[in-house]
């Protein structure tokens, strides 16, 4: 349980570093605690995402990894990303990601922010 609360925390902190980086990319709220709350719900979304429908789509591309030695990590994670936006569309979440390019960067960002806090965060069970 512990490791499931790191990685959302470490999902939410690589979202927010994603919004505050990129101006197409926007979560709104009334509030600061509204606004993390919102995060928090995103995050969950995107670990949900990534859990179920990113190995199924890593299976189906795997001759792209090979040909592209790896680069199509990119489009599959800017699919995930706008694949958590329109389900946060779906359930009237704040949280929008406009065009497919600010998704391939904001995957960037939210790979390179993630990997950096799990190196300083605890993963443990």
């Amino acid at each position: 349980m512990k490791n499931f609360l790191v990685k959302t925390i470490v999902n939410a902190g690589a979202l927010a570093a994603a919004v505050w980086l990129l101006d197409k990319i926007t979560l709104t709220g009334d509030s600061t605690a509204k606004k993390a709350g919102t995060l928090i719900v995103v995050a969950l979304i995107f670990g949900v995402v990534n859990f179920l429908v990113k190995p199924i789509l890593k299976v189906l591309t795997f001759p792209l990894f090979v040909l592209t030695l790896g680069l199509i990590t990119l489009v599959v994670n800017a699919l995930m990303l706008l694949l958590t936006s329109w389900v946060c569309g779906k359930l009237d979440l704040s949280f929008h990601v406009e065009g497919f390019w600010t998704a391939v960067l904001g995957g960037l960002i939210i790979s390179v922010v993630s990997w950096a806090l799990h190196l300083v965060l605890p993963d443990e069970d």
